[in-house]
């Protein structure tokens, strides 16, 4: 029996997947084979967003898409900005148990207690760590949520990152699975993993170098630290028994307060939307602050030069 008409029956069936795979954009890519054409694909050729399904992969054109549609169905349907958020020293500052001061100590009975809802306790492995949430955290999430499709977006490990999130969100009612850990990009931070459109998404971290890409989108909120930090010469509020007085200029209400305005403007006209961008915006309300307050000194000096 000839094999000849076997042979070339695989020949031509190999040829008829390579010119599937060479038409196929790959755009949907699971532990890296094209869930279309069935074909091996490069990490190169795509995104890997693990943290939304393990091993997934979108092509560069599916993402760009994805992201588009993602902010026109938002804005148009649920009148809803995308907003990036840092956990530590943006929203809650942590530390371990055993670098506690002796002057610190007296947090762990309180954490323990129901006497404080701003500290906590969390177990981490080995560790366990005392947690401080910033003054009026819950209520800043409560209504940043009205507003924005929320994510975290953390330096820290997905099993820390976990651990916080119980604690804050422990009926998923914020974040969801919207978390991107440094488990997904150890280095920086991109809005590249965010399925949002660049034009509808604000960050609020207190670093701005760790965005190299998006400075335009950053709302920089003054670090939050509560418990004593290496090399501090000060006492810190942990000690004082104080903490951050929430009308200074850089809490999470001020900072709501900037979110809330740029959502106003960019939903101003029902017709414009599709237009807007949130980093101009942003660029609008700065330009409005630095003139108002020019107004206001220049009225003070001519009150303070008439009555002297």
């Amino acid at each position: 029996m000839s094999v000849e008409p076997e042979a070339k029956k695989q020949k031509i069936e190999t040829e008829i997947n390579e010119s599937s795979s060479s038409r196929c954009g790959h755009w949907y890519v699971h532990n890296g084979v094209c869930t279309s054409c069935k074909s091996t694909v490069d990490k190169s050729q795509g995104r890997a967003l693990d943290y939304l399904f393990k091993g997934l992969q979108l092509s560069h054109e599916a993402l760009a898409l994805t992201k588009r549609l993602t902010t026109k169905f938002s804005c148009l349907n649920e009148k809803k900005l995308h907003l990036v958020l840092d956990l530590d020293n943006t929203l809650l500052h942590t530390i371990k148990v055993q670098c506690l001061s002796d002057a610190e100590k007296y947090l762990l009975e309180e954490a323990s207690s129901t006497t404080r809802e701003d500290v906590l306790k969390m177990k981490l492995q080995i560790n366990e760590y005392l947690i401080k949430l910033r003054p009026l955290l819950r209520d800043f999430l409560k209504e940043a949520n009205e507003l924005f499709t929320m994510y975290v977006y953390t330096n820290g490990t997905r099993s820390y990152a976990t651990a916080i999130l119980e604690l804050i969100d422990p009926e998923k009612l914020y974040f969801e699975y919207r978390v991107i850990t440094r488990d997904e990009c150890p280095n920086t931070k991109t809005l590249d993993l965010v399925l949002a459109d660049e034009r509808g998404v604000l960050i609020v971290d207190d670093r701005r170098r760790v965005w190299p890409n998006h400075g335009r989108n950053l709302v920089q909120i003054s670090k939050y630290n509560y418990f004593r930090v290496e090399n501090q010469n000060s006492k810190p509020h942990s000690e004082e028994k104080t903490d951050e007085s929430v009308y200074g200029g850089g809490g999470l209400m001020n900072v709501l307060k900037l979110l809330k305005e740029v959502h106003c403007r960019f939903f101003r006209v029902k017709e414009e939307v599709e237009s807007k961008d949130v980093r101009l915006l942003l660029q609008e309300v700065e330009f409005d602050r630095i003139d108002k307050e020019s107004l206001e000194n220049s009225l003070f000096l001519n009150v303070y030069s008439n009555s002297i």
